[in-house]
């Protein structure tokens, strides 16, 4: 995959033809390190399959999607906001199903709360006054979802005693692991994918609730993009779990296959948002009373 730092005037904006030379496809992830080596092979494949260049990047700030973007891994709840804010610039083309009977062969995943195996902590309703940490405030799996869960249980004047952001869902895991909070709601491919290539994970956490499900992340495209060319992405994405020589990258994601999904597939991390709002609700703030030692 060839990057390219410094892209050369656009086209996509002139609506001039593509210049295979000149205008890589931008791609950009937001989603979790533990799996940009997948992003990556997903981009190499794309390139191969286009004859395209395509440069991936991490993303700094969501606001940069607007721009000059042309491929996002995306968190659900960052979609649903960019789409509040600036209309549908991007639409989603595709999104994984993910290995294993809990997700019931849908585009959807898990936020597992873990605490520590030897905490005493049994139930959500355990972690009263106690240490969270979460991933990052435009996140689904670690901040979304446990916002959502906290007004419907009615616990929107400060539940924690103390609330940390992470950076990340792996930093959230070893946080966690050390003691250092008392829990967090990991996103469920993270949380399998970090157990199965570090196995004394299992041995020092244990999940006491599930939150969700919510629709898996998508990959979207920017709408200005022609429509052959989304159609043929999408056609590529779909069609790769029967690629015998992309089959093993897959199933070391932890990925079965890619089905097609729409804004409308979104609907229900719309909704919890709806809820949060409706509550007043948009921050996750720690209770008054002392953290206890």
């Amino acid at each position: 995959m060839k990057i390219f730092a410094h892209p050369m005037e656009d086209a996509r904006s002139t609506g001039k033809p593509f210049d295979r030379d000149l205008c890589p496809l931008q791609v950009v992830t937001f989603l979790a390190p533990k799996l940009f080596w997948f992003y990556e092979y997903l981009c190499r494949y794309l390139e191969k399959k286009l004859q395209f260049p395509i440069s991936l990047s991490v993303g700094s700030s969501y606001e940069e999607l607007p721009g000059q973007i042309d491929l996002a891994f995306l968190c659900g709840l960052p979609y649903i906001e960019l789409v509040r804010r600036d209309g549908q610039v991007f639409e989603p083309i595709a999104a994984p199903i993910l290995v294993g009977k809990r997700y019931e062969g849908k585009p959807i995943y898990f936020s597992d709360v873990v605490v520590r195996r030897d905490s005493p902590f049994r139930s959500f309703a355990d972690l009263r006054d106690r240490a969270w940490a979460y991933n990052e405030p435009h996140s689904q799996s670690g901040y979304g979802v446990t916002r959502f869960h906290l007004v419907q249980i009615e616990e929107t004047n400060g539940f924690f005693g103390r609330v940390v952001e992470a950076g990340y869902h792996e930093q959230a895991v070893r946080m966690v692991c050390l003691g250092e909070v008392d829990a967090s709601a990991i996103d469920s491919h993270v949380l399998a994918l970090m157990i199965r290539d570090e196995p004394a994970l299992l041995a020092n956490l244990r999940t006491i609730a599930t939150l969700g499900p919510s629709t898996i992340q998508p990959i979207l495209a920017a709408r200005r993009l022609p429509p052959h060319l989304k159609n043929e992405l999408r056609r590529i994405l779909l069609e790769i779990a029967g690629d015998p020589l992309a089959r093993p990258h897959l199933d070391r994601a932890m990925v079965d296959r890619f089905e097609c999904v729409t804004d409308s597939s979104y609907d229900d991390i719309r909704g919890m948002l709806d809820v949060t709002e409706s509550a007043n609700y948009s921050t996750i703030s720690p209770s008054a009373g002392t953290y206890p030692a």
